[in-house]
Order: structure tokens, then sequence, then C-alpha cells
């Protein structure tokens, strides 16, 4: 057994160390205890917590080791067959033993005064208990399951070049490469084996969305979009929000990305841009290449970050001596990445697809940030102040990007591809933000539009994807791959209405390295605190904490947008 879960089974308090949950009846004994105890006072609730905090710790983490198996061997059946067995036969039975334990819990609260820290995460209950019907669990495990069809047929994708298979990501280097012909033909081979599945994964979107539906007329709610947006706990937004999010970017960030594509449409020396120009160093220089191995990768992104602070680059050796870091691309593994909380061993682990690009040290610098959020919060009292909502999450990631940028020459000796590193890095802030907008504002058409069809989708995609995407770039002969891009992103099938996140934290963490550019020290300390809080206070209070304001409005993103630009045109 890991020496880490086997030391955090050895902590336990309310559970038996050796627990193996196998089965619901196994957790069973300690859920008839929670809905039997007696809540009379404060410490009552508090001790009550407590233990039901470990159990959904447990759980939790049971899970979590069963996703990270399924999605590092997607070929393995077995291991996507015990993940959808403990979905199904464990969280979803636990999921309506959830909610009386919440309505034990409120009934308590709403008669007696309860602490005020508990508060954020009380309203949370709340609303869980509102919008809760006991036809949605099977529906919920159902979803979580067939969700992971998307992993199993991405994760498997290859495209074979000069006699050798290369996975999706691994061919997604040769789009860097200076030989226009290569990347052309392989861009082409990339666009065919996408296409070859297009159908296969519009069949089980069709039926994620159609699920989707029912959970929200189920809880009383006219279409996913207000069902998802009450789930996910907005508290501290709203929907007439990201459509001002999306209108901002698309007056202040679209016409900003054009002329760095007319840029670079200049210095390429080309007629016309075309889809595979846009990765290649715009000096025709050769590929960025930060590291050789993935365990060098390791090792300077300890360095990078032991440079932002001492505790950061601690935590990845932590994680990398224990076995919880799984960074190579290979055929087999699902696509993306991510860093999984563990909520028990308090150790999360961070899968991801590295290549040998500049895009992988950007996502693990991403990850790493999760890490490190996760690692600030291991002593908060309960797992329901470390569950924290993306758009504080996000800014511990995106931050962390952006501010280990200025220690990237741990990855980059030569002063000449480190300013290379920068400007790409900094391009792609500015170019995160309209495909943000993108995929936010695409989701929200889905949702609000049930019994489309797959034209349909098709058709709406494409005029947003034109919105946003602008009009420099040459699609023809390429307008078929274009119209299928949002398949390519993985939220739309796991994790709905999941991306305007990326777009708030993404201003956030933009306001966050401006002032680390002004003063490192109070900076870090900051936003330490900040990251250690969890989810003990609402967004407004977590982002103040962080010395950064909870703000997307149009002048707040041009002013950031303009500190981004004025740090790009620095550099040269």
């Amino acid at each position: 057994m890991n020496i880490l879960r086997q030391q955090a089974k050895e902590k336990r308090k309310f559970l038996p160390r050796n627990l193996k949950i196998k089965s619901f009846q196994n957790i069973k004994p300690y859920v008839e205890e929670l809905l039997k105890a007696s809540i009379s006072s404060i410490s009552d609730l508090k001790y009550w917590l407590l233990k039901k905090s470990e159990l959904d710790s447990v759980i939790e983490e049971d899970k979590a080791w069963l996703y990270i198996k399924q999605s590092c061997y997607t070929d393995v059946k077995e291991y996507a067959d015990t993940f959808a067995d403990f979905v199904r036969n464990i969280v979803q039975q636990y999921a309506i033993v959830t909610h009386r334990l919440n309505e034990k819990l409120m009934d308590f609260c709403i008669s007696n005064p309860y602490p005020p820290e508990y508060e954020v995460f009380i309203r949370g209950v709340k609303r869980q208990i509102e919008i809760y019907n006991e036809k949605n669990t099977k529906l919920q495990a159902e979803l979580e399951v067939e969700e992971q069809g998307y992993s199993a047929i991405t994760g498997i994708m290859t495209v074979r070049y000069k006699g050798k298979d290369y996975t999706l990501q691994q061919a997604q280097n040769f789009l860097k490469l200076n030989n226009r012909k290569t990347r052309e033909e392989v861009f082409e081979l990339i666009c065919r084996r996408r296409s070859e599945d297009y159908n296969k994964l519009n069949d089980i979107f069709d039926i994620l969305l159609a699920k989707r539906h029912l959970l929200a007329l189920n809880a009383g709610f006219p279409d996913y979009l207000e069902y998802r947006f009450s789930q996910l706990g907005r508290f501290d937004y709203t929907i007439k929000d990201c459509k001002r999010f999306h209108d901002a970017i698309a007056s202040n960030l679209v016409p900003v990305v054009d002329e760095l594509l007319k840029k670079r449409k200049l210095l390429l020396k080309v007629d016309t841009l075309r889809p595979f120009d846009l990765d290649v160093d715009i000096d025709q220089k050769p590929p960025l290449k930060p590291f050789s191995s993935v365990n060098e990768l390791i090792e300077k992104s300890i360095l990078c970050l032991s440079s932002v602070d001492k505790k950061f680059g601690r935590f990845i050796r932590i994680m990398n001596s224990n076995g919880y870091l799984d960074l190579d691309s290979r055929k087999g593994k699902a696509p993306g990445g991510y860093n999984y909380p563990l909520y028990e061993s308090n150790v999360p682990f961070i899968f991801m697809n590295a290549t040998n690009n500049l895009r992988d040290l950007e996502t693990m610098m991403h990850e790493a940030g999760h890490a490190i959020h996760s690692f600030l919060t291991k002593d908060l009292e309960f797992i329901y102040y470390k569950e924290v909502p993306a758009e504080i999450a996000e800014v511990a990631s995106m931050a962390m990007e952006l501010i280990s940028m200025e220690h990237w020459q741990h990855f980059f000796k030569n002063k000449e591809d480190l300013i290379r590193a920068k400007e790409s890095h900094l391009e792609g802030v500015i170019k995160t933000l309209p495909w943000v907008a993108t995929i936010d504002k695409f989701q929200h058409w889905i949702y609000t539009h049930h019994g489309h069809n797959a034209n349909d989708r098709t058709v709406a995609w494409n005029a947003i994807e034109k919105t946003y995407g602008g009009a420099i770039v040459d699609w023809s002969e390429y307008e078929e791959y274009r119209s299928q891009m949002w398949q390519k992103q993985i939220h739309l099938f796991q994790f709905p209405l999941y991306y305007i996140e990326y777009g708030i934290a993404q201003l956030g963490a933009i306001a966050i390295w401006k002032n680390y550019r002004d003063n490192p020290e109070k900076t870090i300390k900051a936003f330490r605190f900040a990251l250690s809080q969890g989810y003990s206070k609402t967004l407004p209070e977590l982002y103040s904490a962080a010395s950064i304001d909870f703000n997307f409005s149009s002048d707040y993103i041009q002013s950031l947008i303009d500190f981004v630009l004025s740090e790009l045109h620095s550099l040269r």
C-alpha cells in the first residue's frame, strides 16, 4: 500500500483504519451512526461534522484513485469497470444518504446559531437541499460513468507519420517545426483522425445532453444552464455577468488577437496565415525544448517553484518521491492534464501528457499551482473547506504560470530562448480569453436550446467561433475541421459549464502577477494566505485576501490586457 495512504488511515478517528469500501454495506454502519446522532449544541455540531468530513474524505479519495487509474490506462477495461461500479453502487447510494444528512444538519442550523465561519459552507448545503431530487442521484451516477466515454475514444487516438505512430499530443509538436510542408501534413493527419470519431463523440454528447436536461427538469429548472449554475454554487456572479464577459472579450480582446495574428503573418512572410502556422516560432527558430525527459521536467520544476517559494518546490518533491506524478504521453492514456486533490492523504496527484515542449512547461506550472493550493488547505478542519470553487482554484494555477515565468531561467539558460518563451506565454494569455468566451457562450447556447440536433449545434458553433476567432486565419479547405473543433475541449463532455472560471481566474492571475512584479514578497504572502483559506470565505473575500479585485468588467479587463501588452512589448 502507498505509505501516504497508510499514514492517513492511521490518523482516522471515526472509521476503522482497515476499512475497504467495496460496497455501500461497508460504510452503512457509519452512515447510520451519523443519522442517529443527536445535535443539540455547537460542540455536538462540530463533532458530527468532523466525523462526516472524515467519511466524505475517505469515499472521495477511494473514488479519486479509481478515476486516476482508469484515466492513466483507458485501454484497460477492468479499471473503467471498477470505477463505474464504484460510482453506481456506492457514490449513487451515498448521494441519497448525503441529502438526509444535509437535512439533519440544516434542522439544527435553521433554529440554532452556528459559528460564523461556517456560513459559506452552510449556504452551499442549503442550495444542495433546494435542488435535490432523488431521481437525479441515479442520473448523475450514470452521467459520471458515461462521460468517461470521451476519454476512452480520445485516449487511443494516434496518427502515423513517416512510419511511426504518435499520440495526438505528440503529433502537435510537428506543428512547431519550421518546415511548413511538414506542419501541413501533420495538421491534416490530426484533422482526419479527429474526424473519424466525430460522429461517435456527437452521439455520446447527445446522450449526455438529454440526461443533463432531465436533471434540470427533475430539480424544477427550465434548462440545464440555470440548474448547473445553482448546482455549482455560483453565488457571487450571474448568467448575465457571463454574457457581459462574452461581450467585453469580443470588443476588447478580439481586435488585440487580430493584431497579433497580423504580426505573425507578416513575420512568417506568408501570403495567407493558415491554421498550421499558429504554433511555429515567428522568427523561424527551432521549437523551444525546456526539458528532455520527464525526470528533467520534474527537477527543473522543483527548482523553478522553489525560487518562487521554497515550500512550493518542496511540495512537488513530496509528490514525486511518493509516485504522485504521471506526466508522460503514451497510447492508452486519456488526453489533457489535471491535479486531483486527495482529501484524506492531503497530497494531490498530477496527471498530464508531456511531450517536451513549452506547453508542457506551462501545464506543469498550472497543475503545480493547483497542487500547491491542495497542500496549503490540508490543515483545514473540514473537507468542505478544501473543496474550493474553480473561480479561486484556477487563480492558483494560472497565477503560478505567470509568477513562475519570472524564474524560467531554470528551463532556459539561453536568454534569447527565455524571451521567446515569455513572449509565447504572454500571447497565450491574451488568446486564452477569447477561447474561454467561445466555449462558455457555446455552452450557454447548447443548454438553452434543448432538442437541437448535431447540425444545429454545428451552425451555432461556427457562428460563435467566428465571432471570437477573428478573420485573419485562412481556414479554406479545413472548414469541416474548424466546425468540429469544439470536440477538442474535454470540459464540454466531462465538466459541463466549467469554463468561464478560466476567464475570471485569468484576470485574477494577471492582477497577482502585476502585484508580483511590484513586490514579490508581499504578493506571495497574500497569495499563500488567500489559498490557505480554502472555501471558508466568499469569492470576493478570497480575491481581496490575495490583494486583487473580483471583477470582470470591460474597463477592468482592458486595464489588465494593457498591462500584459506593455510587458510583452518590453521583452524586445
